[in-house]
């Protein structure tokens, strides 16, 4: 069973990552007998957190690519799917172990082997077409809740737009973050309409978070902490210990 043990970003991330993240916040009190912290955002991942996720995007098993070598037949906007170990299979290029690859590193691998399959200076693009590895879950008062890939840069309020927005009575002052870092399963509370406001940063998403917004578990956990911190300058970290009982 869960326990919920509410503390600053640095005390929950120092020993679990190889740097401690520096508070800006301080303690705020204590609420229904659980110590309450202000913090600024929840830390990124480790790489071992989420296998294959880096940013920029790498490449992982069952993820479909556009490959397009200019100019040479049966080679333009040719699609391709990774395997489940992440490799591809390419004409001349034989099959290439794309997993944990950039698309521009896998660039650079297809016009070597191009180049010893005597094709003259090829130029090749890749293109990610859909991502399976990388993705998000967004869940709660949103128009369509599912799980998302992750392209790119993803802040909090892109997800959600993701999900195709809020429904129409949202509770715009309760969303929640999960994600783990270093093996410890973290939350931060958020206020949309102070990310709106540019009270606080737009926070960043990656790949194996779960955004919920309105009523969730983690926000009945500490539902007296916001009389103690209104999530209007700062949101609220969390971080959910399991205790095995």
């Amino acid at each position: 069973m869960f326990r919920a043990a509410l503390a600053l970003v640095a005390a929950a991330a120092c020993g679990l990552t190889t740097a401690c993240y520096g508070p800006s916040g301080g303690r705020l009190g204590s609420a229904g007998g659980v110590q309450v912290f202000e913090g600024n955002e929840l830390p990124a991942p480790q790489r071992s957190d989420v296998v294959g996720v880096s940013r920029p995007y790498l490449i992982g098993p069952f993820d479909k690519l556009e490959i397009d070598v200019f100019g040479i037949e049966g080679m333009t906007r040719r699609e391709v799917s990774a395997d489940a170990a992440g490799r591809i299979s390419f004409p001349i290029a034989g099959v290439i172990d794309a997993s944990g690859m950039t698309p521009r590193e896998l660039e650079v691998e297809l016009v070597r082997r191009l180049r010893a399959g005597h094709i003259r200076n090829p130029e090749v693009t890749v293109n990610l077409k859909e991502t399976v590895g990388q993705m998000v879950t967004v869940d709660g008062q949103v128009k369509q809740p599912g799980v998302y890939p992750v392209i790119g840069r993803m802040t909090l309020t892109r997800a959600i737009a993701t999900a195709r927005g809020l429904d129409e009575f949202a509770k715009i002052d309760d969303v929640v973050v999960m994600r783990n870092v270093g093996g410890q399963r973290l939350a931060a509370l958020y206020n949309l309409a102070a990310i709106r406001r540019a009270n606080y940063p737009d926070p960043d998403i990656y790949p194996n978070d779960v955004v919920i917004v309105g009523d969730s578990k983690t926000r009945r956990l500490i539902k007296d902490a916001t009389q103690l911190a209104p999530l209007i300058t700062t949101p609220l970290i969390i971080a959910l210990q399991n205790n095995g009982n």
